[in-house]
């Protein structure tokens, strides 16, 4: 039986990378594949607090990353010698695993907001997850292939690190299309009843932790631009990033319109009750959440970033954003219009059409039939040239006109 274990600081369902290795957890083990895992809890850092606001969040999110990418590398490389039968994949942090999954380059992240390099240098964190990405990428051998989520963030990875050492194949992630599904009327009402709007008023959604990179600031902006039955629902942020928006939405007039609901495990209550997700976001390596609300039936408008250019078809299930020509919170509030106008059930059924050919269980194989194709060697940090599968591109090469076997056009997923 094979044997995988994947390597991140935590499995578990919702959002983000943690959801990623849940969904590839459940669908190995309905394949048969006995899956381990390799968690802060397996590293001895269970102790550590679950980040949060304010300055005692973000030193303990420092701190859990510091805590695996350090000794969570060595304990993660000893289980890897000691268990040499098993296939491994690393999502985050550890410099370890046959497979590192890039789900997003600190620097390039930085730049799409401006002043990178005082981005980076004021926070402490991005200077060493930037120091030990560059290890990891040019340098340390820990890997022995790179998957990356799309074919724009496998080319921005050459260009950050033109000495990329591992080869690399492109995997898009997946969606649970059972879980994430078109709500019932019932279920509809009920959701839009819980954050006290109309039928008729018309509902435009934000997901996300990051407000500045993910866009809210102009959302918001554009906001006051739309017809005043429209809302914004704001899920996700810390307190001190819910007390700027909050600001920022009295300063444009539009603060009884916008619904500021905070972090939650769940998104689905607010995609029920949403009519457009908008994710004008400056960088995104995927964006699951444009995936998660295109299943839900919920049209997008988005920048064309992470997936966006792949599952979004203007005029059919959203809209793409450019604002190359203009301000983006005008170029916003033009999409948001052009969305909420389209025949409602028509865009419905398309975004939940789109969503159906990413299933987790597709994506569950491509990354199953990658690592068999590794076979099994050294996956510790001791060499990454020992086996190159089939597809992928190396270091040198060229990745225009090219596109790894096990990958499919838009990213795989």
């Amino acid at each position: 039986m094979t044997t995988v274990v994947q390597i991140t600081p935590e499995i578990a369902p919702g959002t983000g990378v943690g959801a990623v290795a849940h969904h590839l957890e459940q669908e190995w083990l309905r394949a048969g594949v006995d899956v381990r895992r390799f968690t802060l809890a397996e590293c001895g850092g269970g102790w550590l607090p679950a980040p949060g606001g304010g300055v005692g969040g973000r030193l303990a999110l420092l701190a859990r990353v510091v805590w695996f990418s350090t000794v969570g590398t060595a304990r993660a490389r000893a289980h890897l010698r000691a268990h040499p039968e098993q296939l491994s994949v690393c999502h985050n942090d550890a410099l370890a695993g046959d497979v590192y999954v890039n789900h997003g380059i600190v620097q390039v992240a930085m730049a799409s907001r401006g002043h990178a390099r005082l981005r980076l240098l004021r926070n402490p964190l991005h200077v060493f997850t930037t120091a030990r990405d560059r290890y990891r990428y040019t340098r340390s051998g820990a890997h022995r292939v790179v998957v990356n989520l799309v074919r724009a963030e496998e080319r921005l990875l050459r260009d950050t690190y033109p000495r990329l050492r591992p080869p690399t194949v492109v995997i898009g992630n997946g969606v649970d299309v059972d879980r994430f599904r078109p709500p019932t009327r019932a279920e509809r009402s009920d959701a839009r009843k819980a954050l006290g709007v109309k039928e008729t008023d018309r509902v435009v959604l934000f997901i996300g932790n990051e407000f500045d990179r993910k866009g809210l600031p102009p959302l918001t902006d554009a906001l006051a631009a739309t017809d005043p039955s429209t809302h914004l629902v704001v899920v996700g942020g810390t307190p001190e990033l819910l007390a700027s928006a909050r600001h920022r939405a009295e300063r444009v007039g539009v603060a009884h319109r916008v619904h500021l609901v905070g972090a939650h495990p769940d998104p689905r209550p607010w995609l029920h009750a949403a009519d457009v997700l908008a994710s004008p976001s400056a960088y995104e390596s995927y964006g699951l959440v444009v995936l998660e609300a295109l299943a839900c039936g919920v049209p997008v408008v988005a920048t064309p970033t992470g997936c966006v250019p792949d599952v979004v078809v203007d005029g059919v299930n959203g809209a793409v954003v450019d604002a190359t020509d203009g301000p983006l919170a005008e170029a916003l509030a033009a999409a948001l219009e052009r969305v909420l106008a389209l025949p409602v059930e028509a865009a419905r059924a398309a975004a939940r059409a789109t969503a159906e050919e990413h299933s987790w269980a597709l994506v569950a194989r491509r990354y199953l039939d990658l690592l068999t194709s590794l076979g099994h060697g050294p996956a510790t940090g001791t060499s990454s040239d020992d086996a190159t599968p089939a597809g992928a591109t190396t270091a040198g090469a060229s990745t225009e006109g090219r596109r790894p076997a096990d990958a499919r056009p838009g990213g795989g997923a």
